[in-house]
């Protein structure tokens, strides 16, 4: 006669097989994520410049100075960096009317600083105070603050560079830079590809 029980698994090796899978879906998590922050990083760069050129071709085609503005918040101790695209109006600088989807705010992660070059030469970037102040200042005209980096009308652009880096560490994320005919360059770590 044949028996009808089966062998199957005991607790401890049920146990001991779901402590691996939990081990390892722990590590594909943290790697997911630690990638992940990189390559939205990446991305948020490249919006930048591919923004900056549609910019720059917009202000050609409708004749009128685009500029990018960078500024700082702070809430709870922790700083946020983010980036606006402004128009200049006879008025001062506003926000644009056409294209807004495109010319929205961005921001940066909090876990990134921002620092800008402006033909080779540092330049502070607007947080609380000092931006309610430039505002009341826009050379006596109501409306936003005067951006950092102009696209003009004519197809230049204020030369400079933005540097990306960890908070924490202060390592070197990436670098845009761009030139007077406002070509964009991203260097990843501040390294070009060939290097």
């Amino acid at each position: 006669m044949k028996s009808q029980y089966h062998a199957g698994f005991s607790l401890l090796e049920l146990l001991v097989a779901l402590f691996v899978v939990v081990i390892i879906t722990s590590l594909v998590t943290l790697a997911i994520n630690s990638g992940g922050q990189d390559y939205e990083l990446e991305a948020k760069a490249r919006s930048l410049a591919d923004i900056s050129g549609f910019a720059l071709d917009e202000a050609q085609m409708r004749g009128v100075d685009m500029g990018l503005f960078i500024e700082r918040t702070d809430e709870a101790g922790e700083s946020q960096y983010s980036y606006s695209w402004l128009e200049r109006m006879p008025q001062g600088w506003r926000r644009p009317v056409v294209d807004q989807d495109i010319f929205d705010k961005r921001q940066f992660p909090q876990a990134v600083e921002l620092a800008l070059e402006m033909e080779g030469s540092p330049v502070g970037i607007l947080g609380g105070v000092d931006r309610a102040l430039e505002e009341s200042n826009n050379n006596g005209k109501p409306g936003e603050p005067a951006p950092q980096v102009i696209f003009y009308s004519s197809g230049e652009v204020t030369a400079g560079a933005l540097e990306l880096r960890q908070v924490e560490t202060g390592d070197l994320l990436w670098r845009i830079e761009w030139d007077l005919l406002g070509r964009f360059t991203l260097l990843r770590r501040g390294e070009s590809a060939d290097e």
